[in-house]
């Protein structure tokens, strides 16, 4: 659906949903204006100072409008209680195992996006704010022992299809938002605050293909510049990822 409407590949589980949701409430507000547009004309030519000099209070007209108002209004009840909440819910409360996802940490900051993965061991090393530098943007310890074998890239994200994915979110500086277009997925990222967002991909991205990690949110006059790319690979893709870029 969503390459027919000129919407990004659906490239996750829930994409379709999405897609699904954003149709429906394109209808509805062509219906609303379809509408509305119509009864305007249709009361700019019957009720006009020519067939009716004094003004016209209730009646038909009244009824017809607030027909027109209730019937969007149940409709758009209907896809909220019914399509949007449900769909909000099982992204926020149906989160996947850890043990059976790809854990990924995505901490942002002005301009870049710093990508932490936890190693072999699937333990996240110490990070502490006093060891950033140039050089090592997490402030990762090495001398920590769950930290030998992590993995870190800027602006570089990949993971395995057929398997869920948790992003641990957060930001060093100040609110920014997470968008991966393709996953349909768009997270703020805020300061002092570990948000998880997670997804199921189902699309390898084609040979030759990086697809643009999106910073959703004005987060300084450097924001043009918070372009990140990522990657949905098979498993022994992503195997070798990690090999090439362990420090």
């Amino acid at each position: 659906m969503g390459a027919l409407l000129g919407l990004p590949v659906e490239a996750s589980r829930h994409a379709a949903q999405i897609d699904s949701l954003i149709v429906n409430v394109h209808w509805l507000i062509a219906a609303l204006a379809i509408g509305f547009g119509s009864f305007f004309l249709f009361c700019l030519a019957r009720f006009n100072r020519w067939t009716h000099p004094r003004a016209i209070r209730g009646g038909v007209p009244a009824a017809i409008a607030w027909t027109i108002a209730g019937g969007i209004a149940v409709v758009e009840l209907w896809e909220l209680f019914f399509t949007a909440i449900p769909l909000w819910a099982a992204r926020v409360s149906d989160m996947p195992p850890r043990e059976s996802a790809t854990v990924v940490r995505v901490v942002a900051e002005q301009f870049a996006w710093n990508v932490h993965y936890p190693g072999a061991d699937g333990k996240f090393g110490r990070t502490d704010v006093r060891l950033i530098a140039p050089d090592n943007p997490l402030g990762l310890d090495r001398s920590d022992v769950a930290a030998k074998d992590d993995v870190t890239t800027i602006n570089e994200l990949e993971f395995p299809v057929g398997r869920p994915v948790i992003v641990e979110l957060t930001s060093k500086d100040v609110i920014h938002s997470f968008s991966l277009p393709e996953m349909r997925v768009k997270q703020d990222a805020i300061p002092g605050m570990m948000i998880p967002v997670w997804f199921s991909p189902t699309v390898v991205t084609p040979d030759g293909v990086r697809w643009e990690i999106n910073c959703s949110q004005l987060c300084g006059l450097g924001h043009f510049r918070m372009r990140g790319f990522y990657r949905s690979v098979t498993a022994g893709e992503f195997a070798r990822f990690l090999r090439e870029h362990k420090n």
